[in-house]
């Protein structure tokens, strides 16, 4: 693929710098903090949320910004890009291309996948079609999205509930389908990433592993809590054994 955009991700790390309105980090300059010190890392694009953040993540480094919004709306459960509102909103602040929800449930407002998906056609963005199923894939690319990120699996309910990566998807993904797969969720060590690139991912997005400390806090906190549950019984065991012999 000859595409300035796609030839600057392959077989390289896009990092997801986002934090809710509910999380310490939310702010755009702090994301913009964020995005740069993933550039300095080595990431080869940024995926952000809301025009704010893309607009001050594009001012601090030169990487191309995927973009998305996400919002809430009482008539639907689809909430990453869900209407031409947002789509306006990531068109105006300058996004690179444009992540939005692709699976086939119902959009808020009388929205359809597939009026969406023109709309942006004839505004000229590229498209990055989230989906959770390899149908959900198939439909996406012959709509004409220009790749499609494993981002939803897990997050739907009839996708698989797995607590790492959908290797299995990104694997059937790649050999139905001829535009770019890339990985994403349920990302949590190196390990894993080379392992969605080994399964055939065009390029790797990783977002809570590197970008949410309270969450990556809170897996080393419950790791040691485990481990100190786990050894509390031999240490009561050494602790009473001289007594049981006296």
């Amino acid at each position: 693929m000859s595409d300035p955009f796609f030839e600057q991700i392959r077989a390289r790390l896009i990092v997801s710098c986002q934090a809710l309105e509910d999380e310490p980090l939310h702010g755009s300059d702090v994301m913009a903090k964020m995005a740069k010190a993933a550039e300095i890392g080595g990431a080869a694009a940024i995926r952000a949320n809301g025009a704010d953040d893309v607009r001050a993540i594009r001012q601090a480094v030169p990487l191309p910004v995927i973009g998305l919004v996400k919002r809430n709306y009482p008539d639907s459960e689809i909430y990453i890009t869900s209407t031409r509102r947002e789509v306006d909103e990531l068109i105006e602040a300058g996004a690179s291309m444009i992540a939005f929800d692709a699976t086939r449930r119902p959009r808020p407002s009388g929205e359809t996948l597939e009026s969406l998906i023109a709309y942006m056609h004839s505004r000229g963005v590229k498209m990055m079609a989230d989906i959770s199923t390899l149908e959900e894939s198939a439909y996406a690319a012959s709509l004409g999205v220009d790749c499609v990120s494993t981002t939803l699996s897990g997050y739907t309910p009839y996708s698989p509930q797995d607590p790492g990566p959908d290797l299995q998807l990104i694997r059937e993904a790649v050999r139905a389908l001829s535009i770019p797969v890339i990985a994403e969720g349920k990302i949590w060590d190196p390990s894993q990433a080379v392992q969605a690139l080994e399964a055939g991912a065009y390029a790797v997005v990783v977002g809570s592993a590197i970008t949410r400390p309270q969450l990556i806090a809170e897996r080393y906190a419950s790791a040691i809590r485990r481990a100190a549950k786990a050894a509390q019984p031999a240490e009561q065991a050494c602790n009473e054994g001289p007594r049981a012999h006296s």
